[in-house]
């Protein structure tokens, strides 16, 4: 058998760009000296890395869930659904994603995260502005956690925007209005930065939606969207949960949350009651 040269398939293709010298790389494109250089340990500690990039992951896929939320909510405001379907169905994709990161955590044992845990000081995913600006973009409202950026003063200013701004939910709910079905004033009126509560003109709706799918099909698809997404956000809370308490059991959280207590009763909070409750009446 004749021995092929390593190099052959490189070789070969003749037409690769090689002379970048006055050409942007990819490394410029995706700015990886930045990216790359933004993993600072605290400690010695060889988990610490792992640590830090599990969580700048986490954060660059919420940016893209966002990215894709707020398209998605100005699709349905305006009545274009199909174009929401995509942007909806790609979030829970990324859903995956985030739920994979915990797989990967999870290889931290408490012995190896105990060496570093110190240096975080008060630092905690519970200060996360993303995951915050997720949970307004699904509609749970929450004014108190505000307090915790305050200190930084254009993050505060975009927090409040976003508290204040009506949620997917909220959207879905005016496009069931403008289909013809008959919303109850206090809900189409209601105030946005107040986490919605379960509503009996809007479950009626989603109820005649499921029911006559064929009549309604984009709106049926929009719900289920709606139920992937809300799904998949609770398997990664959950996940998030055992995998604080396989770490660290049930500490307090670094942040002063009560750890997995508190993650414990974060999996019963819901984005669109409706949607699961008429699942029991059909």
């Amino acid at each position: 058998m004749k021995s092929i040269n390593q190099h052959q398939a490189f070789e070969n293709e003749k037409s690769i760009q090689t002379d970048f010298k006055e050409k942007m790389t990819y490394s410029d494109y995706l700015s990886l000296d930045t990216l790359l250089s933004s993993q600072h340990r605290l400690s010695d500690h060889h988990d610490e890395m792992l640590f830090i990039i599990v969580h700048h992951v986490s954060e660059l896929w919420m940016k893209q869930i966002l990215h894709e939320i707020y398209s998605a909510t100005r699709d349905i405001q305006t009545d274009n659904l199909k174009s929401s379907f995509k942007k909806l169905a790609r979030v829970s994709q990324i859903q995956e994603q985030l739920k994979s990161v915990w797989d990967v955590l999870s290889t931290l044992t408490p012995s190896e995260y105990i060496e570093f845990r110190d240096k975080l000081g008060n630092a905690s995913g519970f200060q996360s502005y993303q995951n915050r600006l997720v949970e307004f973009s699904l509609g749970y409202k929450t004014e108190y956690v505000l307090k915790i950026y305050e200190k930084e003063t254009e993050l505060h200013q975009i927090l409040q925007e976003a508290h204040e701004a009506p949620s997917l939910y909220d959207v879905s709910i005016q496009a069931l209005a403008r289909a013809g079905f008959s919303i109850d004033k206090e809900v189409l009126e209601r105030d946005v930065s107040i986490t919605h509560k379960t509503n009996e003109s809007v479950k009626r709706a989603w109820m005649i939606v499921y029911k006559n799918v064929d009549q309604y099909w984009e709106l049926y698809e929009l719900a289920e969207k709606l139920v992937d997404i809300e799904g998949l956000f609770q398997q990664w809370r959950f996940r998030h949960m055992k995998t604080v308490e396989r770490i660290i059991g049930f500490k307090k959280g670094t942040g002063g949350s009560g750890g997995v207590s508190y993650l414990k009763k974060v999996l019963d909070q819901y984005f669109f009651p409706e949607l699961w409750e008429l699942r029991t009446d059909l």
